[in-house]
């Protein structure tokens, strides 16, 4: 019972990443609104939050729950999920600091300016975020399913 559980407290996080991730795409276009600003803010503080759960609920499974840590890091599928959530983790690094210079500009009730060029980085990593949580679970299915075991 507390294997399902675990499982589904990760999934559950991630299909939040996900949309939150989704959701900040949506939202973060031009000309930028006070409502969508704070908006971006919030939600950009709920997906770390997120991100963090979604690390500590896949560590518990691979600790604690599944096939044993030994397992998962014999895997060559585990190495290159956990690979491509550091690489999301650093990509989001952009959005968030450039989300987090508009503190003043909301503290005054106004709506952060944007550049057009810092506008598009921001949208195309978030895009390449998105792709990349993507990718994800097909490698989760292909671990799960035996492949990528190292020998050893």
């Amino acid at each position: 019972m507390a294997y399902a559980i675990a499982a589904y407290l990760h999934f559950l996080a991630i299909f939040l990443l996900f949309a939150l991730l989704l959701l900040e795409h949506q939202l973060f276009r031009q000309p930028l609104t006070l409502e969508r600003a704070r908006s971006l803010f919030r939600i950009d503080i709920a997906f770390g939050i997120t991100a963090a759960a979604v690390l500590a609920s896949g560590i518990a499974r691979a600790v604690f729950y599944g096939k044993g840590l030994d397992y998962y890091l014999k895997n060559s599928f585990f190495h290159a999920k956990v690979g491509l959530f550091v690489v999301v983790a650093v990509l989001s690094i952009y959005p968030t600091l450039t989300f987090l210079r508009w503190r003043p500009a909301l503290a005054a009730g106004q709506a952060p300016t944007v550049s057009s060029g810092s506008a598009r980085w921001v949208k195309l990593t978030i895009r390449l975020e998105l792709l990349l949580l993507a990718l994800i679970p097909l490698l989760a299915a292909l671990m799960a399913r035996g492949f990528g075991v190292m020998p050893g």
